[in-house]
């Protein structure tokens, strides 16, 4: 991905140094802190995470050495994000309507957000309550080495499909699926979660189409981001992990829905067609 040499957001927040803990009112940070950590693009459940907002806090802070690595990855997710500022704009503005941008928080260790306390093991997730994207940075690497997704536009994909979520929240499709968490069983509202997250997997490949347009895509791009996609199936990282796979158990959709998901919101470009859950085979 061409990148390097292009202005970054000025919508980040580097928490990197400062950690602390946040419960959950009403549940208890015991509890506040599982709900959190079985969140993420790893294969998590977000419904549990989504639906606990109201939070108390604390934090404290301790020097942070920054690694040349890691500056050159905020730089480069700096970059990511002003690209989805670029075009998630110009795609609203295209359907009149207007796009209120996220922050992106880079963080070490944990940090305390409007959905609870995060470790670094969550990977990186979005939080509707406080409209903002967060990343340790040090998942760049297990991207690259344990799911064996390499390389940058992989990295890109991940951003996308956190920011895939913020559209969500604008559009109004957070408030319509989270709350069907008290409504329906465990099973019965995982399936909404899979069309839910595999949506946001289309607008990954929505925003991938528009950054092709503008020139950034190199070849092997979007080889990248179908591998990055893959290697988070529920169902490969069920088999990683259980050596088997409970299909009812799912909340993200299976590797092969997810690159689907992901390639025909890169084919069509735009939010139309993106329709997860009137679909009978997602």
């Amino acid at each position: 991905m061409k990148w390097k040499g292009r202005a970054g957001s000025s919508n980040v927040e580097d928490r990197r140094g400062m950690s602390g803990g946040k419960a959950i009112a009403g549940v208890g940070g015991g509890l506040g802190l599982i709900i959190v950590i079985i969140i993420s693009l790893l294969g998590g459940n977000p419904g549990e995470l989504l639906g606990n907002l109201g939070t108390t806090e604390q934090s404290s802070s301790v020097p942070y050495e920054e690694s040349a690595q890691e500056k050159e990855l905020a730089e480069f997710v700096s970059v990511v994000l002003a690209d989805t500022e670029k075009v998630w704009t110009k795609i609203f503005e295209e359907n009149g309507l207007k796009y209120v941008e996220p922050t992106l928080v880079l963080y070490s260790g944990s940090v305390n957000s409007a959905c609870g306390t995060a470790g670094a093991s969550v990977g990186p997730f979005y939080c509707p309550g406080d409209q903002k994207l967060y990343i340790d940075l040090s998942f760049y690497q297990e991207l690259q080495d344990k799911f064996k997704a390499p390389g940058d536009f992989a990295m890109a994909y991940v951003i996308a499909h956190e920011v895939g979520h913020h559209v969500q929240t604008l559009l109004g499709t957070t408030e319509e699926v989270m709350p069907l968490r008290q409504k329906l069983s465990e099973e019965e509202f995982n399936k909404y979660l899979v069309r839910f997250e595999l949506q946001a997997d289309y607008l990954s490949g929505v925003w991938a189409k528009h950054a092709q347009g503008l020139g950034y895509l190199e070849e092997g791009d979007l080889e990248e981001a179908l591998t990055a996609a893959s290697a988070v199936g529920d169902d490969t990282l069920q088999k990683q992990a259980r050596g088997y796979v409970v299909p009812e158990s799912f909340t993200h959709g299976t590797s092969e829905q997810r690159k689907n998901w992901f390639y025909k919101g890169f084919e069509n470009g735009k939010i139309q067609g993106g329709d997860t859950f009137n679909t009978k085979t997602p």
